[in-house]
């Protein structure tokens, strides 16, 4: 299975969904220039960036994930107030060109819109779900 991850401008629950991916989404599997991102549109340049993967799932597509929010998401990330943030399965928001936090860091629970209305759960390339037969 991938390490998924979702990406958003802003945080809380209206932030605004950009896509999503189903592979290497770890902090240090993602291009610096992303993580680092100072500008809301460079962070949508970046992000657009990752479009053309195989594992990229768009809006356009439905949220992808069987889960209905970014809590069982491996990382979430959000361009808020200058800065990106990082959240591993929803434990708390971090700079994302930092180090994570370990598990027993005190961070507020996440908050993520609720995307149950326009999933559309998928398999293959962009789930990050191998199948074996």
């Amino acid at each position: 299975m991938g390490t998924r991850a979702d990406f958003y401008i802003g945080r809380g629950s209206d932030a605004e969904w950009l896509g999503s991916i189903a592979w290497d989404a770890y902090p240090s599997g993602l291009p610096n220039e992303l993580l680092s991102s100072n500008s809301e549109e460079g962070f949508r340049a970046r992000v657009a960036e990752l479009s053309s993967r195989d594992d990229w799932t768009s809006p356009s597509d439905g949220w992808p994930w069987p889960w209905d929010d970014s809590h069982t998401t491996d990382y979430a990330y959000a361009f808020d107030g200058g800065t990106v943030w990082a959240a591993s399965f929803g434990h708390g928001w971090f700079p994302a060109s930092g180090d994570e936090p370990d598990e027993e860091a005190s961070l507020p629970p996440c908050v993520f819109p609720d995307m149950k209305a326009i999933q559309n759960v998928t398999l293959g390339k962009r789930s990050g779900v191998m199948i074996f037969g």
